[in-house]
């Protein structure tokens, strides 16, 4: 690559935590740039399926009743995968964005490969002297206007972030600069069967824990790790074959 990138996709995400393997997507920002110029912009809320937890929402500024009404990832990620189709993905510490991303795409049933560059890994690399090199570390660096913790914001300071990045290092160093594919393995998701969900409604039920989540949009493990969590804090719940021969049991111990 002789020349710097031109045409690609700058992405953020909001989650409700780190983990791709249990946290979910809950904001999704991506910058489109053609030629060097911002040609497009994509940004949508992502209802998770769960209520957020007081860090998410000190953090970020968004909250339940915010999301509430939001789709689900399921529904709008053929549109992001449209948006962003053909194009180089660009992101500050971007694997980690991607792997949520692959995650909601196998286990909606679609492809998603790319290639990608990341704005940390060139920060670590060329400006070894700063302290942090979080996004708004930088920002503040290059004197990049940003609004953190929101997507779309995010993604638009990535974009200059990287800018400032390719002015300052790429005659440098311009081997850094190429777009590599990014792997991240990941594994389709079922969803919770119909037993399974009925057992965690009466496991909640029974011991009076109001679930946070939307049933009904678990996946099989999702639902086996609620139910196990609500056993071990609360313990079983019989069933009423259990109830009957225990009652058996304790006449009979009292004729005796």
């Amino acid at each position: 690559m002789d020349m710097v990138l031109r045409n690609y996709v700058s992405v953020d995400l909001e989650t409700t935590g780190l983990r791709p393997k249990y946290d979910k997507i809950i904001e999704i920002g991506a910058v489109k740039v053609e030629n060097g110029q911002i040609s497009g912009t994509w940004q949508s809320l992502v209802n998770p399926g769960r209520k957020l937890e007081e860090a998410t929402v000190n953090l970020t500024g968004l909250t339940d009743g915010m999301l509430q009404n939001a789709p689900g990832i399921e529904e709008i990620l053929p549109d992001f995968m449209k948006f962003s189709k053909d194009h180089v993905l660009l992101g500050h510490s971007l694997l980690f964005d991607y792997s949520f991303l692959k995650k909601a795409a196998v286990n909606a049933g679609y492809a998603f490969e790319a290639a990608g560059i990341d704005t940390l890994k060139l920060a670590r690399r060329f400006l070894t002297g700063l302290e942090s090199r979080t996004l708004g570390a930088l920002c503040s660096y290059y004197g990049i206007s940003h609004r953190a913790h929101r997507a779309l914001d995010d993604a638009l300071a990535t974009h200059r972030l990287y800018e400032a990045l390719c002015e300052g290092f790429f005659q440098e160093e311009r081997q850094a600069f190429r777009p590599v594919p990014l792997i991240c393995q990941v594994k389709k998701e079922q969803p919770a069967g119909r037993a399974q969900k009925e057992r965690l409604r009466r496991l909640a039920q029974a011991h009076g824990v109001e679930l946070d989540v939307d049933v009904e949009r678990l996946s099989r493990s999702e639902a086996s790790r609620l139910a196990d969590r609500i056993v071990y804090q609360y313990g079983k719940i019989r069933s009423e074959k259990e109830k009957i021969e225990t009652s058996f049991h304790l006449l009979d111990l009292s004729a005796r």
